[in-house]
């Protein structure tokens, strides 16, 4: 089998983790019994480039047990868990090629060698699989059928593609799930993304002045969690609607150039690049923390930082201290993704209904792909519906339900005041 790990002796330290996970995951454990029985995604060829985890684990042994011939890479360079990729390739013979802290040639040769797995389905975190796609078709198209992605940044990137008509293959937007942003984006990067602060610097949140840059459901969570730990929060939005969001929720808004002269921590979780510049690098106050929890690690002007400080340190595990005259600034997590750079990522809980709808994605494309266009679709209704069901099941949680005369009364016009 091939493979790229850094250690197929840490296997024993994954295969505990995947299986303390898998207990945490019931949705996506009650998908993987049904699968295994009715193998809807046999004989079918699947790459995944995703975050390598324990609740990604999870995921993974849920595809084989329906069926697919999985093979495993990373999404970012320093979210991989090395004895997770052991454990995968040793203890359930499933191809892994992840390293944590791969350089980018590294990183892109596993992309690659998940386009020689010929896949017929792609799931993607970021959309650096479909990009390579679509820059060599004529060599990696030839047996995919559609696929699916994971995060908000990738699904920009594929609306783009759809935007200009060069999307090749139908990809199902499982960011867009009601059971996957209003949960992941919102409580799992919310409480990971603190996690990896607090890991990284053990700094004291409560009394201090938190800036979030972007207030999508991400910033919503982290401003949540950081105001929830005692912090003073400021957001900063290009978005009036986001903005005015922000301030009815308590929040103070301002712009960057504003904030960066009195934040502590700053947290940028937009999807777009050069949010925190030389310019607000070079206002910031002896000591502020900056880090990044968007997808990319272009959301810090870093080269910039660079330039003002050519000779950082490093002064904890994950934590880089850049001198600008008299004053220091520290990065954490090489400006990547602090919640799995320093962290271990979100809680599986809350992957449980993301990465079930990831395994229900799949079975749905594979069996509907005939019929699909090259278009960005969103998860079916009735997926998320069914997953929300099983997690409050799961939960003991009961809900109504309608009545005869209540449903007549919602699809009737007739009724008036």
């Amino acid at each position: 089998m091939k493979h790229h790990i850094k250690d197929a002796a840490l296997a024993p330290k994954g295969k505990a983790r995947i299986e303390w996970a898998g207990t945490q995951m019931p949705v996506l454990r009650s998908i993987a019994k049904r699968f295994a029985k009715e193998k809807p995604l046999k004989g079918l060829r699947l790459s995944a480039c995703l975050h390598v985890t324990c609740e990604t684990a999870n995921l993974m042994l849920t595809l084989k047990a329906g069926g697919a011939q999985t093979l495993l890479v990373a999404s970012n360079p320093l979210s991989t868990q090395d004895d997770i990729s052991a454990s995968l390739v040793k203890d359930y013979g499933i191809p892994v090629m992840a390293i944590r802290g791969e350089d980018r040639k590294t990183y892109y040769s596993h992309i690659y060698a998940a386009l020689d797995h010929r896949p017929h389905i792609t799931m993607d975190d970021g959309a650096d699989i479909v990009s390579a796609i679509h820059k060599e078709p004529k060599k990696y198209l030839r047996d995919i059928v559609a696929g699916t992605e994971e995060t908000t940044t990738g699904v920009i990137r594929l609306r783009s593609l759809e935007a200009q008509g060069k999307l090749l293959y139908p990809i199902v937007a499982v960011n867009d799930a009601d059971t996957k942003h209003f949960f992941d984006n919102r409580y799992g990067t919310g409480q990971s993304t603190m996690d990896g602060i607090l890991r990284a610097t053990n700094y004291l949140v409560a009394g201090s002045t938190v800036v979030v840059c972007g207030y999508g459901w991400c910033g919503r969570g982290v401003a949540a969690r950081a105001r929830g730990l005692g912090a003073k929060v400021i957001v900063t939005e290009v978005s009036p609607l986001r903005a005015l969001e922000a301030v009815m929720d308590g929040h103070q808004v301002m712009p960057v150039a504003q904030a960066a002269r009195v934040g502590d921590i700053f947290v940028t979780v937009t999807g777009n690049i050069g949010v925190i510049r030389v310019e607000h690098f070079r206002a910031m106050k002896d000591g502020a923390v900056v880090c990044n929890s968007g997808h990319f690690d272009v959301e810090l002007d870093l080269a910039g930082l660079r330039k003002l400080s050519p000779k950082p340190r490093i002064v904890r595990e994950n934590v880089e201290e850049y001198r600008i005259g008299s004053k220091r600034v520290f990065v954490i997590a090489e400006g990547r993704l602090v919640n799995l750079g320093a962290a271990e990522g979100h809680p599986a809980m809350v992957m449980d209904m993301s990465f079930a709808n990831q395994a229900l994605s799949s079975e749905w494309v594979a069996r509907h792909h005939d019929s699909l266009e090259r278009k960005v679709y969103r998860v079916p209704e009735d997926i998320d519906a069914e997953i929300a069901r099983i997690k409050l099941e799961s939960m003991g949680v009961r809900v109504d339900r309608l009545t005869a005369d209540q449903r007549h009364y919602l699809k009737a016009w007739e009724a008036g005041t």
